[in-house]
């Protein structure tokens, strides 16, 4: 049996993580199986292995502990709600084609309605979408949204179909509601699911845009560093961050775009610390008179310091997604799906 000096008493000896611990022991099997689904796998790896080696816990500290959680709660009156536990918690008693639609509804821009939604849309984004539709069917959907935001939409298509548009607008007479309901079907599962996906993000998306602005090195140190404490969550970072060469995995469209972007001498040095076979993709893509100068005034730079080459490199990749961001390419994700990176 545990002497009274082995057993814990103090509460404001107890860390964040060892009062959790000795929660979850105090919520017992039966009520704590509901918290436990929702904790990550570090999470639960962390708390576990405190409950391990907590010893003795006195039941006048748990009992300590357990007022001293519930005030805080009926103090606050908050709870933390996010987009993961909501997800979590309907899928308990939802099938998982209605819980992937609603979450990417509320996933999806703010409002009610579809048109509601539409005008909570970047009018790049929403025209880079609508320029390849019908003309008809954008022009029943401008006459749907707020002039001011119809007007930045229409400004943003091509010209000449931004013409074809004003026109069937000004032809349109009252539009039949089946034909608007057809199209507000469209846009639900064309447009507005496209466009939930590619704003969900997590932490791990949040963590592989932080590391692909490290240097090589820095970048090197992390990963290492974090594949010892969490391998998954290394591996999901690795996967999900966008390097200079996943540039070579561009359709030749989106090559010469960003070649168009991107600033003569930031490109070669980019390509001068490159791989054969990206160079080789991006030389392939330009003129050869283009190449020619390229190469001599790659030739003509010498030796180049890695910390340049990293800048210029991680200058074209910032460069691709904000293309990307403006629908002018396409960048595939990891999966292969056309997909967007925002």
């Amino acid at each position: 049996m545990a002497t009274k000096a082995q057993t814990k008493e103090d509460i404001r000896s107890l860390s964040g993580p060892e009062r959790a611990a000795v929660l979850m022991l105090a919520l017992g099997e039966e009520h704590s199986l509901g918290v436990w689904q929702l904790l990550d796998e570090d999470e639960i790896k962390e708390i576990t292995q405190l409950m391990s080696t907590l010893g003795t816990v006195s039941s006048s500290l748990v009992e300590k502990l357990l007022v001293d959680f519930v005030s805080q709660m009926s103090a606050t009156g908050s709870l933390m709600g996010s987009y993961e536990s909501t997800e979590r918690l309907i899928s308990r008693f939802m099938p998982e084609d209605k819980v992937s639609q609603i979450m990417e509804e509320i996933r999806g821009p703010a409002g009610r309605t579809m048109w509601d939604k539409l005008a909570n849309v970047n009018e790049t984004v929403l025209a880079n979408y609508l320029k390849n539709e019908y003309p008809q069917t954008v022009a029943v959907v401008l006459s749907k949204i707020k002039p001011e935001h119809a007007a930045r939409v229409l400004g943003a298509l091509p010209e000449e179909f931004a013409m074809e548009v004003v026109q069937r607008m000004l032809r349109m007479e009252s539009v039949q509601k089946d034909i608007l309901d057809k199209v507000e079907k469209t846009l639900r599962v064309e447009f507005m699911s496209n466009l939930a996906r590619t704003q969900k993000r997590d932490s791990h998306e949040h963590m592989a845009e932080i590391f692909n602005n490290f240097d090589r090195q820095t970048e090197g140190r992390f990963i290492a560093a974090l594949e010892e404490r969490s391998r998954d969550s290394a591996e999901r970072i690795k996967a999900l961050m966008f390097t200079f060469e996943d540039l070579g995995k561009l359709d030749p469209g989106s090559i010469q775009t960003l070649l168009r972007h991107v600033e003569k001498d930031k490109l070669g040095l980019a390509l001068k610390g490159s791989t054969d076979t990206l160079r080789d993709v991006f030389f392939s893509n330009m003129s050869e008179r283009a190449g020619k100068i390229l190469r001599e005034d790659m030739e003509a730079m010498g030796p180049v310091r890695l910390k340049d080459v990293d800048e210029a490199q991680m200058r074209m990749v910032n460069v691709a997604k904000d293309l990307a961001n403006k629908g002018e390419i396409m960048i595939a994700n990891k999966q292969g799906e056309d997909e967007l990176i925002y």
